[in-house]
């Protein structure tokens, strides 16, 4: 079972994100549950989702508490949440940001990852740029289909489909493969430095 959570705030799609995920992985025929956690919060509150996807029933139905990856919608939340708990180093790590990840004060925390396990993406750039909103979870799921391969982005492209009208779902389709583009760029620079 590969399962995710994703720590934004409210009104950024925290829900919306892990629905799409799962949506995504069932169009490959897997097995999938999504939800959120929260509470009477409003707007701007810290709020976490959550995604497990599989090739067998899933009976699990608590939060996730060791997740196999993290993506985080907004890194003010870096610093005022505990959005690495549970996350191991064999786990992946997506950060909306433009920063880099020495930037964020997370330098040392991610030596312990290797070396294309921990990414930043300008997703909220890549959604106001696409849609005009800052709304960048759709952006994210391109951005992991490339980083973790648990979900190929034609699934990702299928599920903003089913969920957006024509118009909404074209802007979150050209974000999410600007994403894929971006991360599937880092991850090939990488390997070209690993090699030199």
């Amino acid at each position: 079972m590969f399962q995710i959570r994703v720590h934004g705030r409210g009104g950024q799609g925290v829900v919306t994100t892990a629905e799409l995920l799962s949506v995504a992985a069932f169009a490959e025929g897997r097995q999938a549950q999504a939800f959120p956690t929260f509470g009477s919060e409003r707007t701007g509150a810290p709020v976490v989702g959550f995604c497990r996807i599989d090739d067998q029933p899933i009976r699990s139905h608590e939060p996730v508490a060791r997740p196999d990856a993290v993506l985080i919608q907004d890194a003010t939340l870096l610093h005022q949440v505990d959005v690495f708990d549970g996350l191991d180093a064999g786990g992946y790590l997506l950060v909306n940001t433009s920063r880099t990840l020495p930037e964020l004060g997370l330098a040392q925390y991610v030596e312990r990852f290797g070396r294309n396990q921990v990414m930043t993406v300008p997703a909220t750039e890549l959604a106001l740029k696409h849609l005009g909103r800052p709304l960048p979870g759709a952006v994210l799921l391109g951005a992991f289909a490339a980083l973790t391969r648990q979900v190929e982005i034609e699934s990702v492209h299928q599920a903003i489909r089913e969920r957006f009208s024509a118009v909404v779902a074209a802007g979150n389709i050209a974000a999410a493969d600007e994403a894929y583009d971006y991360v599937r760029a880092q991850i090939k620079e990488s390997a070209r430095a690993e090699a030199d």
